[in-house]
């Protein structure tokens, strides 16, 4: 069955040369994206702790990589679900909850006594983050017009970076109130027990942002979805939008088996590899695991966190960076330049460790390198792309299903890194990151379409012409 595409009417075109209230959707946007700076406060912050939790809980090179995925496991199940109880409950009630249970996981994990302790209270907090990483992008994209659409959802991985780098300034300055055996003892409770601030800025935040409109209209509730959108567009042409919405949802089918016909599947691999993509490169092994490997080169625990730093700097204007391209140069030709030159410091610093160069600045060099290209590229890109390839009616299955492949992506790289770079050595680690980058390039080299320019109506005309 062929896909039925809704043709643009006089009062849709209208609608969309309106000027929108952009100071009011983009203030709700970044309320929103708050839930972007939680995903990154967290993965980043275990960065700094781990080294601490390791002493201080004598763990196993698997045990590190269980401290570190563990809340990878909670993200996982969060995105699981989060589909479900958000077409349920709301977007907004959804991201509520999920704002408690990141606070939850952040005191939860600075009081623990045990690892198994901390592990629970992890998996709460990650539980939290997995809702937020999907849902935030999905209610920004329904809040938006569609002309700012793109930039909007890209707020969200610039918020995931600022979370990052906001991260590695704490982590230095909580290491440098005491001693070694303070920072053992104390330091890694309150790199963990602070998240607790942003999380509660979250969820008062939220209080004052209104509900999806879309998911109003969905719920046959207009009513209450017709101010916000008299809000955003004006009475004339929220009243159009209202009749648009409901239109578009009576092509809309809840059938899972829609994933798989024919061109709707290889977008779907398509996008699921893009997500995968994301993390088997090697992103999170640096910024999960960066001190300790400074601190492998001979740095101390001061200077190798000082060092992650620079890392969280490049990784936000690179992604300013690269928000202010993806509209100018294309999706594809971004993933091209980033994955071709992580390619290339991959290698390089696979040399590095193989030759023992790395007491000098050119691992550092090349790892900020590495960040930046990730930055312009698989960081924000993905996200955007995961969007816009999918049609109307499969696109909140198609990218929770993505998205629980990228969280699974980010598990077996958290998870795998010290084991693997404990048997095989860093060399050869960073040369297996290497190899991934290299088949990420020719994967989206040959496989992915280029998305700039195109309506979303034209993106459902080419999977279905396949």
């Amino acid at each position: 069955m062929a896909i039925v595409i809704n043709k643009e009417t006089p009062q849709s075109k209208a609608l969309q040369n309106d000027k929108p209230n952009m100071l009011f959707v983009t203030l709700v946007s970044i309320v929103a994206a708050l839930g972007g700076i939680l995903f990154g406060f967290d993965i980043a912050v275990v960065s700094g702790a781990v080294g601490l939790l390791q002493q201080r809980f004598a763990l196993s090179e698997f045990q590190v990589g269980w401290a570190v995925s563990s809340l990878i496991v909670g993200s996982v199940t969060g995105a699981a679900l989060s589909g479900y109880i958000s077409e349920r409950f709301g977007r907004k009630k959804v991201l509520l909850v999920a704002a408690f249970l990141f606070i939850v996981g952040s005191i939860g994990s600075a009081v623990q006594d045990t690892f198994t302790g901390y592990i629970i209270a992890r998996m709460i907090g990650g539980i939290g983050i997995g809702i937020t990483s999907t849902i935030c992008p999905v209610y920004n994209a329904e809040i938006a017009p569609a002309k700012y659409r793109g930039r909007l959802v890209a707020l969200n991985q610039l918020a995931i970076v600022t979370g990052i780098f906001l991260v590695y300034f704490l982590n230095l300055w909580i290491v440098g109130m005491g001693d070694d055996a303070w920072d053992v003892s104390t330091a890694w409770r309150w790199m963990f027990g602070i998240g607790a601030v942003p999380g509660l800025l979250f969820m008062v935040l939220m209080l004052f942002i209104p509900e999806s409109p879309r998911w109003l209209i969905k719920r046959n509730r207009p009513y209450e979805a017709l101010p916000i959108l008299i809000k955003i567009h004006g009475e004339e042409a929220a009243k159009q939008e209202v009749l648009d919405i409901k239109e578009s949802f009576k092509s809309e089918s809840d059938s899972f088996k829609q994933l798989f016909k024919p061109g709707i599947r290889k977008a779907l691999f398509i996008g699921v590899a893009l997500a995968v993509m994301q993390h088997i490169t090697g992103i999170n092994a640096i910024l999960y695991y960066a001190p300790e490997i400074f601190k492998g080169m001979g740095l101390g625990t001061d200077a190798s966190l000082t060092q992650t730093i620079w890392i969280g700097l490049i990784n936000v204007l690179f992604t300013i960076l690269s928000v202010w391209l993806i509209d100018k140069v294309g999706r594809k030709a971004l993933l091209l330049t980033g994955t071709s030159l992580m390619t290339l410091c991959l290698a390089v610093i696979g040399i590095a460790f193989q030759m023992d160069l790395t007491s000098g600045p050119l691992v550092l060099i090349v790892i900020l390198v590495y960040v930046a290209s990730f930055a312009i590229s698989l960081g924000p890109v993905v996200w955007v792309m995961l969007s816009e390839i999918f049609p109307n009616r499969i696109r909140g299955k198609a990218v929770a299903i993505a998205s629980m492949a990228l969280w699974a992506g980010d598990y077996l790289v958290s998870q795998l890194f010290p084991p693997l770079l404990g048997s095989a050595g860093p060399a050869h680690t960073f040369w297996i990151f290497g190899i991934a980058s290299l088949l990420s390039f020719l994967f989206v080299w040959r496989a992915v379409p280029e998305t700039k320019g195109r309506s979303l109506e034209e993106m459902e005309k080419m999977w279905m012409a396949k």
